[in-house]
């Protein structure tokens, strides 16, 4: 369809939101969407910058200034949003609990040196993206990334989608099913290419090698908190309607203008 018509092209749903297959999958069934997540925090900070409150050329430093130490003051906001600040693996050791607590980790962050120069080369910041930016946005608006994505966009919109999922919506969750175990050669490459001692591996599992795709996300824990990287929840329905609005009007609503 043509840009912004608006229309609903194809919205299927089939099979059990659990491995023992005794919860079927429902039209509001919910699920964890892992790193999309960074598409809905990314346009947080995107509809900041469309506010005049974020400017994409300036020091993150400016609105965060703990961020300057350890050469950091003139790493621009663009670089944080394009994976290019060198902070791609979190340095510091955390308990699970700490991590989850948000200011141990936004603290480390804002405190260790890049891992590369700055600017000079990408590096996917697969959890560290959402600290990062998530904390940006709250020194600019003071609403965590959660309530920001809640009042200014999900709510718009009429969105199933979540950064911190409240309690009362929690029996809407799929379960997880973790990957079997890869072929032995394929661990082999695995195991080199995320070895602890490599940046890959530490942002992997990082911090602290906390973090794997198994059994843990499944947990209300892991749900209820704001993981602005990994721990968006909704419906493929909700995801198709956030993009639908960058590009066109839905039921009225734009998120963000045409440039």
């Amino acid at each position: 369809q043509p840009a912004g018509d608006g229309r609903i092209v194809a919205d299927l749903w089939g099979g059990h939101a659990d491995a023992a297959r005794t919860r079927p999958w429902r039209r509001d069934t919910i699920v964890n969407t892992y790193s999309t997540t960074k598409g809905m925090t990314t346009i947080c900070a995107h509809r900041l910058v469309e506010q005049g409150r974020l400017d994409l050329d300036a020091p993150v430093a400016r609105y965060w200034p703990e961020f300057a130490a350890n050469g950091k003051s003139a790493i621009p906001v663009r670089w944080l949003l394009s994976h290019r600040a060198g902070l791609a693996a979190i340095e510091g050791d955390f308990t699970l609990d700490e991590a989850l607590s948000w200011d141990p980790v936004v603290a480390a962050l804002a405190a260790q040196a890049p891992l590369w120069e700055p600017g000079t080369k990408h590096g996917y910041h697969l959890r560290s993206y959402g600290w990062l930016l998530g904390e940006l946005v709250r020194r600019v608006d003071g609403r965590t990334v959660g309530r920001f994505l809640a009042d200014e966009v999900a709510r718009p919109l009429g969105l199933d989608l979540w950064i911190g999922l409240p309690e009362e919506q929690e029996h809407r969750v799929s379960s997880i099913v973790p990957p079997a175990p890869p072929a032995p050669e394929m661990q082999e490459v695995m195991a080199r290419l995320f070895a602890p001692d490599t940046i890959a591996g530490r942002a992997f599992s990082g911090p602290s090698n906390l973090f794997h795709y198994d059994e843990m996300w499944n947990r209300r824990a892991l749900h209820a908190v704001e993981l602005p990287s990994s721990n968006g929840i909704g419906t493929a329905r909700a995801l198709a309607r956030l993009d639908a609005a960058l590009v066109g009007e839905v039921d009225g609503v734009r998120l963000l203008r045409p440039e």
